[in-house]
């Protein structure tokens, strides 16, 4: 019997159709085995010049590029992770930013540097396997990938099909109608749908209020909790506070109290130096209580907080409490050498500021202090005693060269040129000023509205991540008092560069989020 007409067409099209899938079934193994061989050792070592560039330890004097960088690297980190798992579909598309150092592997075209010396970059990830996440990163970060062509070359020729002779690389753009016929998965719409996958904030709300709400409402007993055990350790041991060094959830932190609370019942003794009030007043200079800070180490830090390590075991923190007097005498020092560098430098502070970097212990603050000190000893500057009276700097061991901060403070290497210090401070007196005035007056605004917003919106509480400045702070709660979203009402907001469900209920939002 013969066939004619359409039915014919359509028949002698199968074959045809069969040919373009296993083609594409060829090249979409080709494809998987070229990139999804890259193991997780190899994409570390392949994104070696990226870290270099981006690693928060490189950010010390710097918090805001350093969070932004820390969180950055572990949701980057997540979204490797997840494609190296087996069986791994197509993952979230990822929005990052980085504050990236101008290092020996940058590109030789740089961006517009930003105030602080960073370049400060943003991309979306969309990939599907590691070498292509690999090589988004560094091409969106302008940094080279010369060392991947050789790597990718390898992996192609170790394993690629043979009876091909070789293999097939040229991206094929096909029909629509493909993609409709075998379900395969359309790359440019896929394209389309990640560049609007960023939500805009009254759906994200919308979509992640009742999670936040059931796990703020099962936090609650632990929060009370939490409360109780701080104001008794507190009054029990007259400290001024308890803090935490980072963002520990609320068991966590209940947990670290426990262990304090426990080892002040099993070995009361041990604990003496930090209860004694008494004692403390006659060996510490500044006459105040101590506060207890939890954080990776245990020891003192420059501003005189007692860190216990929450690594540690009793024994170490009970070591830390019998060398608490030796801390005092040592805190008295580094107080005496801060008033003498300051008559030496026109009344100018030496001041320390835990929240622009990692913890110093006071022992290496005592060290940079003295050395400096002996430097401006043995110089004869001409500074008026009291021609930079309300200015503030801070020391640095890893500069070579004097500079002014946005907001305001002089950042001072120890080992920098005196005389050249002398015109610096002299000539940037002015701006410094300036700039104080203007940070005084950008947190005077931020108070404000943020006050405004927690009356307005009704929200349990209002904070924001210490890498958002005054001046973004200022423009997302505007933003907020004019959208007014009603999904807001009774929430614990925290404004950051990314949106997230904490464990205990809070609500990480991006400072810049979508309308």
């Amino acid at each position: 019997m013969r066939i004619s007409g359409p039915a014919a067409s359509a028949m002698s099209a199968i074959p045809l159709l069969r040919c373009t899938i296993r083609l594409q079934w060829k090249h979409f193994a080709t494809h998987a085995v070229q990139q999804r061989a890259l193991s997780g050792a190899e994409a570390v070592n392949a994104l070696r010049p990226f870290y270099f560039a981006v690693h928060p330890d490189f950010f010390g004097k710097y918090p805001k590029e350093r969070e932004v960088n820390e969180n950055s690297l572990k949701r980057l980190n997540g979204y490797l992770e997840n494609l190296q798992k087996p069986g791994s579909r197509s993952v979230q598309p990822m929005k990052l930013t980085f504050y990236i150092r101008n290092t020996k592997y940058s590109s030789k075209v740089q961006p517009e540097l930003i105030s602080s010396g960073f370049r400060s970059v943003s991309f979306t990830l969309h990939t599907n396997d590691v070498l292509s996440t690999v090589m988004d990163v560094l091409t969106s970060c302008s940094l080279p990938v010369e060392h991947m062509k050789g790597l990718t070359a390898s992996k192609a020729a170790s394993k690629s099909p043979t009876e091909t002779g070789e293999p097939f690389y040229r991206t094929i753009k096909w029909d629509k109608s493909y993609y409709t016929f075998t379900g395969f998965k359309d790359p440019e719409q896929e394209l389309q749908q990640a560049q609007r996958a960023e939500p805009t904030l009254s759906v994200w709300l919308r979509n992640n209020e009742p999670e936040a709400s059931k796990k703020h409402n099962a936090s609650l007993p632990r929060r009370e909790e939490l409360k109780r055990l701080k104001r008794e350790l507190c009054r029990r041991f007259n400290l001024t506070d308890i803090r935490w060094q980072r963002s520990w959830g609320v068991s966590h932190r209940y947990c670290q109290l426990q262990s304090l609370s426990r080892l002040s019942h099993q070995n009361p003794e041990a604990l003496i130096n930090l209860q004694d009030s008494d004692h403390i007043l006659e060996t510490c200079f500044c006459g105040k209580r101590h506060t207890v800070v939890f954080a990776d180490q245990s020891g003192m830090n420059a501003s005189g907080h007692v860190m216990l390590g929450t690594m540690d075991v009793h024994h170490q923190w009970t070591k830390l409490f019998e060398q608490l007097p030796g801390y005092h005498s040592l805190q008295q020092q580094t107080h005496w050498l801060k008033e003498r560098i300051s008559l030496l430098l026109g009344g100018t502070q030496v001041v320390h500021m835990d929240r622009l970097g990692p913890v110093q212990p006071i022992a290496e603050h005592y060290s940079s202090l003295n050395t400096f000190h002996k430097r401006l000893m043995s110089h004869h500057l001409r500074l008026h005693p009291r021609s930079l009276q309300g200015l503030t700097m801070l020391l640095e061991n890893d500069r070579s060269n004097p500079s002014l901060h946005e907001m305001g403070h002089f950042v001072i290497p120890i080992k920098c040129d005196l005389p050249t210090l002398q015109v610096f401070l002299q000539n940037q007196a002015p701006e410094a000023r300036r700039r104080i005035q203007r940070k005084n007056q950008l947190q005077a605004e931020e108070e404000a509205v943020v006050k405004l917003c927690l009356e307005t919106l009704s929200l349990r509480s209002l904070s924001k991540e210490p890498s958002v400045s005054p001046a973004q702070m200022i423009q997302c709660c505007e933003r907020l008092l004019e959208q007014r979203s009603p999904h807001m009402q009774g929430l614990q907001i925290c404004v950051s560069h990314f949106y997230s469900v904490m464990q205990d209920g809070d609500l990480c939002v991006p400072w810049d989020w979508k309308s």
